[in-house]
């Protein structure tokens, strides 16, 4: 899957949908899954941050993988949400995490189900900006202040010097506003492993001032459950997609 991710970035930027197994019932993950690839989404990733089980995430991501062609990647809040089914796992580490459990904790006990299992992983710096939300929050961060690019530049060079394959930039899932694009642009101008940027990202106006910062990949989430006519995610894979052509 990373192969596919990079083999996708040479042609330009990509889209993400973040689907979260709590928010809906399976058949409508589905649907958006399956609807969300019509527009043109590169990847559909699957977690969240509470109230993931294991049955909910199975369903969730077979069912998913029944109507799509595209690739399914967990995005796992801890050890416990590991799924068989998908074809990939990002591996990452909440690098301004106050907890060493998110930090490295639970990726050493997710390990070896990870290889028993077979999935392919995609280790990946995470870092939290300002506000953080939940996800923040629950994952005892230190959010990035939204006016410290130099910070942010220092981060992301970590996660590329520990050997990370991708670095992502996260506001929060139902931020009120996005990464700075300020940041981003700093971030970008340092880095040589793809950015990821998510969290508030509302509309195809924010998300074409992040492409143009330079983040390499844009996620969406909350856009998805709130947006069930798919009108804003259109006008935001549009931004997204219009600089590729």
């Amino acid at each position: 899957m990373l192969r596919y991710l990079r083999e996708r970035l040479q042609d330009g930027k990509l889209h993400m949908t973040l689907i979260d197994p709590e928010k809906q019932p399976t058949e409508e993950a589905s649907d958006v899954a399956s609807t969300l690839e019509g527009m043109g989404t590169d990847a559909i990733m699957v977690g969240g941050s509470t109230g993931v089980t294991q049955e909910n995430l199975d369903n969730t991501v077979k069912g998913i993988k029944s109507v799509i062609e595209i690739p399914v990647i967990l995005f796992p809040a801890d050890a416990c949400t590991i799924s068989e089914y998908a074809d990939a796992i990002y591996f990452m580490s909440m690098l301004n995490s106050r907890s060493t459990r998110l930090l490295v904790g639970e990726q050493v006990q997710a390990s070896k189900t990870v290889k028993d299992l077979g999935i392919e992983t995609i280790s990946m710096g995470y870092v939290i900006v300002a506000p953080g939300m939940k996800v923040g929050e629950v994952g005892l961060a230190d959010p990035l202040p939204r006016n410290d690019p130099e910070l942010a530049v220092k981060y992301g060079l970590a996660a590329e010097f520990f050997g990370m394959d991708l670095f992502y930039l996260e506001a929060g899932s139902g931020a009120p506003a996005p990464v700075p694009a300020e940041i981003v642009k700093a971030v970008k101008e340092e880095i040589s492993i793809p950015l990821v940027v998510g969290g508030g990202i509302r509309d195809g106006k924010s998300a074409r001032e992040l492409v143009e910062a330079g983040a390499d990949m844009l996620v969406t989430g909350t856009a998805v459950e709130r947006t069930r006519d798919m009108a804003g995610l259109k006008e935001i894979l549009d931004a997204v997609k219009r600089g590729n052509r």
